[in-house]
């Protein structure tokens, strides 16, 4: 797939900016703090409905303005064009495919971009929660089902912990039809998971085997966030009692955990923070991969300040592949990268929220 048009207004510094994009390579130039960033995000939210940055929502808002909106052109593999629409006006988001009305998860599904940018490291060193996201979108765009059950495990979770915070101690009868829903649906999850891992695995070994090699062999170990022996619904009649003194649920798949070990790093601290990065990477592009063969189409790759992350060594790795691929590639820099020169790119220089096209 690949965005053809692409406008925002009121994201950040961009007041409004609109700008015609090329099928393979885009490359946006500036000085730091130019707004280069905001564009990737842009891309990103359509296909997230979040940022990929850490912060309040409100940052997203230009200062002075209550509204944004994104606004973009798709073209898929079979030459399907769609027109896609995301817009915020206070906390409200709504969002639009082909001039129509649609939930956010319909955006979502239409659209597919991964990101490597600073902050991707923390997929690998952060907390948990980034890493269910990741494995969630993949999960997501690969199980028509999975966000039906989310949705339901979702809806009894915060039954369930609200029944934990109440004044009056509730009665079981109170909680046996939540913790029977949130059984049933983090075990549809859990299997769903499970699968995607699966699927993901040969791609990563292969994906880190080009990056890492001198780590040595890789081992991806899943927890999904009760214990393998008892049924979950039995587990949380069980538990009752500490979640109540902690006034939340503390078993179930929204406590879930991936990790990638080596076999010459076995503890992630063994990892310098540039590994870290490049397993960041390997899992994005193990992912893009795993997309494109279940999709027909590579998902629109975001790379943020590439230069800065990466030696020109991986840069010219991680640019071949995608070149290979024919992946739709938009990369910031405060210059054009070295593993860019000499091979076709639309270049754009970006300065105090305005886009001006170089070459």
């Amino acid at each position: 797939m690949r965005l053809e048009q692409l406008r925002m207004r009121g994201l950040r510094c961009l007041t409004d900016v609109g700008i015609t994009l090329d099928p393979a390579i885009n490359v946006f130039v500036g000085a730091n703090g130019a707004g280069k960033t905001s564009v990737l995000e842009a891309v990103f939210l359509l296909s997230h409905a979040r940022s990929f940055r850490s912060g309040a929502k409100e940052a997203l808002l230009q200062r002075g303005t209550s509204q944004l909106s994104i606004f973009a052109e798709l073209c898929h593999a079979d030459q399907r064009v769609c027109r896609l629409g995301l817009g915020r006006d206070g906390v409200r988001w709504e969002a639009r495919v082909d001039g129509e009305n649609v939930a956010i998860g319909q955006l979502v599904r239409e659209c597919a971009v991964v990101c490597f940018e600073p902050g991707s490291h923390a997929l690998i060193a952060g907390a948990a929660e980034e890493r269910r996201r990741y494995l969630d979108w993949g999960v997501f765009h690969v199980e028509h089902e999975f966000l039906t059950a989310w949705r339901r495990y979702q809806r009894a979770l915060k039954q369930r912990n609200s029944l934990l915070r109440s004044a009056s101690p509730p009665t079981d009868e109170l909680f046996a039809p939540w913790e029977a829903e949130l059984a049933q649906s983090a075990h549809q999850i859990d299997l769903q998971r499970r699968a995607y891992l699966d699927l993901l695995r040969p791609r990563l070994l292969s994906s880190i085997a080009g990056l890492l090699p001198e780590l040595g062999a890789l081992d991806l170990r899943y927890r999904r966030g009760w214990s393998d022996e008892l049924d979950l619904a039995q587990q949380l009649r069980e538990q009752r009692g500490r979640d109540l003194a902690r006034g939340h649920t503390t078993l179930g798949v929204h406590r879930a955990d991936w990790s990638v070990t080596f076999e010459y790093a076995p503890l992630r601290e063994h990892l310098s923070r540039g590994q870290e990065k490049l397993t960041a990477l390997a899992c994005m592009l193990a992912q893009a991969e795993l997309y494109a063969e279940h999709r027909g189409e590579w998902p629109i790759v975001c790379l943020d300040d590439l230069a800065s992350e990466l030696d020109q060594a991986h840069q010219a790795a991680v640019v071949a592949q995608l070149t290979a691929a024919h992946a739709q590639v938009l990369l910031t820099g405060t210059e054009l990268p070295a593993a860019l020169q000499g091979l076709p790119a639309r270049v754009f220089h970006v300065e105090q929220g305005q886009l001006a096209r170089l070459l």
